[in-house]
């Protein structure tokens, strides 16, 4: 590798860069392996090779540092390669949500500026649609999951595995400044234009060097560890699949990828390469924990973190009871996104199931170089009681600095020195943090707030609900009233009236877990729940469906 010349005494400032995440794998666990579905299989060692050819192959199509390649792909040791290769050439990794509509896809590979687009065979269509929109991608190499070319319309420069084939296995990866931008994705809201996050080098290590402290270093349950199996069920498009890749690599774990979310297939490689570690949203859980096929196989060492929504009461008691460690984890797009984690502390690691359900659930305690507030509407902060509640900031060395090429937007993300996150919630004497609700969820009934959370999570111990969601319909006389939309396990549905889901909620109130103002009075029945493309509620749609 190409060294300054350093004078006599002269230090070698050492840069965060993705680069050096490398280092210790490749020392460490050379021969760990690296599991594409039933398809592939290699080594660190390998791995390391690859993103060699892959950072050789793309400056060959002419990509330069700052220049944008975006990746649509399912999640793969392909994508795992670029997470490296991308941002350690000095280029911008752009991940891309394929579950997007066409225009909103366009918008965000038109306002990033993506050169180059490495995309899947499967999502050609979507490509095919945008000819002669795109403004600035100048090359397209497909990603085909035979290694043969497929047939398309769309002119391409190449099929993924022969462009690696045909480059050279060493590559000079340079020494960049830290705060050089790594990664850009964007997120979506209930209104606008997606907005656009980046994260540098620095941003990314820290954060991934915290997240291993946080769930590896302390005597807690669902620790990840140099011995755990790790198979990501979080699409990799989203927050670099909760940067969690980023912490196996360092640890040199044996990494399992999935591909397209399809139950027998996640249910093979769970048992057969024997996995220990996941992620991934309620709706994921809550498909595996319903599946009949989970009876046949033992998942009593698999720990998974729930994020990305709330972790119900009733869906972490079924997990528990089919043998799996889960516990919440939680963050935002632009807080890359790890920020606490709800695992039990040393001096709770012995509660009884109903007590340990109450931490598991929690939005949890700060990882390292991470801290949180609540805040009024003045951002004065409120006493941690565990009952007062207000908006949850942040500050961590990782936070988004601002939304890409959007000004206008990052004065409403930034205030008083704080990330305000958009979300309401209360913390404890013991600092655990709880998220309440979003602000823009909260149910204001007759002057008072009623939590939606709240609401799902009581509906969710009821034996006869798979999953609900609590939103405010419009009320001439109150502002608003909560109803629960509800989705019926298979077996129950015909059986229970919303008379009996009433009494439910009715008994809550009255056993003081529930404000009595708070009891919905409509129970919608319906086969299937509004979700956004990254899983969760779409409470926006379902406001619009029964206003």
């Amino acid at each position: 590798m190409a060294q300054k010349n350093y004078q006599p005494g002269e230090c070698y400032d050492y840069p965060l860069i993705i680069k050096k995440l490398l280092n210790t794998p490749l020392i460490y666990a050379p021969q760990q392996e690296i599991v594409y579905r039933d398809q592939q299989r290699y080594t660190y060692a390998e791995l390391n090779t690859r993103i060699h050819r892959l950072a050789s192959a793309l400056e060959g199509f002419g990509i330069n540092a700052g220049d944008v390649v975006a990746v649509f792909d399912y999640d793969s040791n392909r994508y795992l390669e670029a997470f490296f290769a991308v941002p350690m050439m000095g280029a911008v990794l752009q991940t891309v949500n394929w579950r997007l509509s066409a225009e909103q896809i366009l918008y965000t590979l038109n306002h990033a500026e993506a050169r180059m687009i490495l995309i899947n065979s499967e999502f050609l269509p979507i490509l095919e649609n945008l000819q002669g929109k795109l403004e600035t991608v100048k090359k397209i190499v497909i990603i085909s999951e035979d290694g043969a070319p497929p047939e398309t319309r769309l002119a391409f420069d190449g099929v993924y595995e022969d462009m690696l084939a045909g480059a050279a296995a060493a590559y000079d990866f340079p020494d960049l400044d830290e705060n050089t931008r790594a990664t850009t994705f964007y997120t979506t809201g209930t209104t606008g234009d997606p907005k656009g996050v980046h994260f540098t080098h620095r941003q990314l290590v820290l954060h991934t060097l915290s997240v291993a402290i946080a769930a590896g270093s302390y005597e807690t349950i669902g620790r990840f560890r140099s011995d755990d199996v790790y198979m990501p069920l979080t699409p990799m498009f989203h927050v670099h699949a909760w940067g969690i890749p980023y912490v196996a690599t360092l640890l040199g774990v044996k990494q399992v990828y999935p591909g397209k979310y399809e139950p027998p297939m996640l249910l093979k490689l769970i048992a057969g390469e024997q996995v220990t570690f996941s992620h991934c949203v309620p709706t994921i859980l809550q498909m595996i924990v319903t599946s009949p096929a989970v009876k046949q196989f033992d998942l009593s060492k698999w720990k998974v973190i729930i994020g990305g929504a709330a972790l119900s009461r009733g869906l972490a008691k079924a997990a528990r009871g089919i043998g799996m460690t889960v516990y919440t984890g939680y963050g935002m797009s632009e807080t890359c996104p790890v920020i606490s984690l709800g695992m039990p502390t040393t001096d709770n690691l012995d509660l009884d199931d109903e007590a340990m359900l109450d931490i598991i659930v929690k939005t949890g305690l700060p990882i390292p170089l991470s801290e949180f507030e609540i805040v009024d509407a003045n951002d004065n902060p409120l006493p941690h009681d565990g009952a007062t509640t207000g908006e949850v900031v942040f500050r961590t060395p990782w936070l988004t600095q601002s939304y890409y090429k959007a000004p206008d937007k990052t004065k409403d993300l930034w205030r008083n020195g704080w990330l305000h996150s958009g979300d309401v919630g209360h913390i404890d004497k013991k600092g655990y943090l709880q998220i309440t609700d979003r602000i823009k969820d909260v149910i204001k009934s007759g002057g008072e707030w009623v939590s939606s959370l709240d609401l799902e999570n009581i509906m969710s111990q009821h034996e006869a609900v798979s999953e609900s969601a609590a939103i405010g319909a419009p009320d001439e006389k109150w502002g608003e009233r909560p109803m629960m939309i509800v989705v019926l396990k298979p077996e129950f549905q015909g059986k229970i009236t919303a008379e009996d889901l009433k009494a439910h909620m009715q008994k809550a109130a009255d056993s003081g877990k529930l404000p009595r103002y708070g009891v919905p009075e409509r129970y919608e029945f319906v086969e299937s729940l509004e979700k956004t493309s990254v899983g969760k509620l779409n409470k926006k749609v379902m406001r619009e469906i029964y206003k």
